[in-house]
């Protein structure tokens, strides 16, 4: 299935100067395009009314569906720069997981080509907004259950939209290792549970145990299993990998964590270049013993956002610890500059991750 989308142009875009007075340092998440993408959602008449339009708020009845019982789900997706044009990483892949997503939370799945539509139709009306060099526009698909109603019950109608940020470099003057903090009395999900879904409730409950963490003086939160609270999980927002002496990594199962597209992309470029990776469980316990013993000899985090983060210092209730003297590991490193130059167009594209834009 597919849809026209109608394209309204913002009858008051922001004038060419203040735009790129906003683009010099645009941070993380707190500037915005002049547009965004909607399409409605309801059972009489499925997906509907697709249309580029001028950003602007919503206006919701009090008994909406999402304000109440939490039907919401998102996605997060970079279009880049490069010299010969604008592209996107994967949005093939946000859009499976998406269609999954809405299945897990009982809403309405969007067709994957409307997904991508509405990601590239905003990408080239916002296109001046994607800041120059290690900057991108980070994208925001998102929906909502828009019913006017009180009852426990999946909702009839849905929203679905696009909103764009303009981001620049996650880190300044390069990737800098972080601490974190291993959550003793918080768990992030169960199986069963919405691990492997990215809905906003999932970062809900993870806010008290990282408020945990900068208490201790920690950047990060990671979460043990629901069960016997022994092996990693995930941070907060992001997957981890290990790394070992013998040249292999190690990332935790999927199952009750997110399947994260830059996880699987580290995989991929891993296994090409011979190195073993195991999807596989690890304890707190093997960790602590694997740093001490220098078995271990990397940890990383990593995600849309910042792609990778290293991971310099552990810290618990039982004692902190260092990994890698608790600076950046080559291994990290060497997987982010072959990540962040696929996604540039800087390196070739073994796997055809690469959408074109414009």
């Amino acid at each position: 299935m597919s849809l026209k989308f109608e394209i309204r142009p913002a009858a008051n875009p922001t004038p060419e100067k203040e735009r790129a007075a906003k683009l010099v340092d645009p941070g993380f998440g707190r500037v915005f395009t002049d547009h965004m993408a909607l399409v409605r959602y309801s059972q009489g008449k499925g997906w509907h009314d697709a249309r580029i339009e001028a950003r602007a708020n919503f206006s919701l009845d009090p008994a909406t569906a999402i304000l109440h019982y939490a039907q919401e789900i998102f996605e997060g997706l970079k279009a880049y720069k490069r010299d010969n044009g604008v592209n996107l990483f994967r949005p093939d892949a946000n859009a499976r997981r998406f269609r999954s997503s809405a299945e897990r939370m009982a809403m309405a799945p969007l067709p994957e080509p409307v997904f991508i539509e509405a990601v590239e139709q905003l990408v080239r009306i916002d296109s001046a907004w994607i800041p120059g060099g290690e900057g991108s526009l980070y994208l925001r698909p998102f929906m909502i259950a828009s019913e006017v109603f009180l009852g426990v019950k999946p909702s009839a109608e849905y929203i679905f939209g696009v909103i764009a940020s303009p981001v620049g470099s996650y880190f300044k003057g390069g990737p800098a290792p972080v601490s974190i903090w291993v959550s003793e009395n918080y768990t992030r999900a169960a199986i069963g549970g919405t691990g492997a879904v990215k809905c906003g409730g999932n970062y809900a409950a993870s806010l008290r145990a990282q408020a945990e963490a900068i208490e201790h003086g920690c950047d990060q939160v990671v979460f043990l299993d629901a069960i016997e609270r022994r092996y990693i999980e995930e941070l907060g927002g992001m997957n981890v990998f290990f790394v070992f002496d013998d040249g292999s990594l190690s990332t935790p199962p999927l199952g009750t964590i997110l399947p994260g597209i830059t996880r699987d992309s580290i995989i991929a470029l891993a296994r090409d270049s011979g190195t073993r990776v195991r999807e596989e469980a690890y304890t707190i316990d093997q960790w602590r013993a694997d740093a001490a013993s220098g078995k271990l000899k990397e940890a990383f985090a990593c995600g849309t956002a910042a792609v990778i983060s290293p991971i310099g210092k552990v810290c618990s209730a039982d004692g902190d610890f260092l990994i890698s003297g608790g600076a950046a590991g080559p291994v990290a490193m060497g997987l982010r500059k072959k990540l962040v130059d696929i996604q540039y167009g800087r390196a070739a594209d073994p796997h055809d991750w690469i959408r074109k834009v414009l």
